[in-house]
């Protein structure tokens, strides 16, 4: 087998790294995969919580860009297993283990974020009756921490596998949604404490 040193002096491509003799890239794939099964299993808690917000008079904002949000995180696991084969990316040790555990760390957020707001998460802006903000779990600490999770999970899944330009056009594509989605959210709000309002009994006014 050719080495590396021998490979870079001739200008030949540095053979494929494999690990546990499987090529990295197909570990790479693996990875990406599973994300995409926690995706699924996402969509399918969101589906059935929209359901019951929906039944329990919910309103829904911002429905207009929800297909584009979902187009972009389909084209994300797509666009980096495809740059990774394309182009022929290789890993890099400590950037590889770096992104992993950023990975891994979005998951266990995300998840956070599920538990603490319950049959109230979905994917979608949807507003309940009277309902209230959430200042428990991950909440104390940041306002949006979903957000926060998708945003490290674009950069740092590409990365795994070196996956440069995924990432980078990605990241840029999820904070321009993420502008129009916080406004959307931000709206919701107002609209509730308006609707809150309306419907509010008026107070009396103190005398003395």
């Amino acid at each position: 087998m050719v080495s590396r040193r021998r490979a870079s002096r001739s200008g030949a491509r540095p053979p494929a790294v494999r690990i546990l003799g499987l090529d990295s890239r197909a570990w790479f794939t693996g990875l990406v995969a599973l994300v995409g099964v926690e995706r699924l299993v996402e969509m399918r808690i969101s589906r059935r919580n929209a359901a019951w917000a929906r039944a329990h008079g919910a309103r829904e904002f911002g429905a207009g860009h929800y297909p584009t949000m979902v187009a972009m995180h389909t084209s994300l696991l797509a666009a980096a297993v495809a740059e990774v084969w394309i182009l022929d990316r290789r890993p890099h040790r400590a950037l590889a283990a770096t992104s992993l555990v950023a990975v891994a760390a979005t998951m266990g957020l995300r998840y956070w974020v599920i538990g603490t707001l319950g049959r109230r998460w979905n994917t979608r802006v949807l507003v309940l009756p009277e309902d209230q903000l959430v200042i428990a779990g991950p909440f104390r600490y940041v306002r949006h921490p979903n957000y926060v999770a998708v945003t490290v999970e674009v950069a740092a899944l590409p990365l795994v596998h070196s996956a440069f330009l995924t990432s980078f056009a990605f990241s840029l594509a999820n904070a321009a949604l993420l502008r129009v989605r916080i406004g959307v959210e931000d709206e919701a709000l107002h609209a509730q404490r308006e609707q809150v309002r309306a419907v509010a009994p008026p107070r009396e006014a103190a005398v003395g």
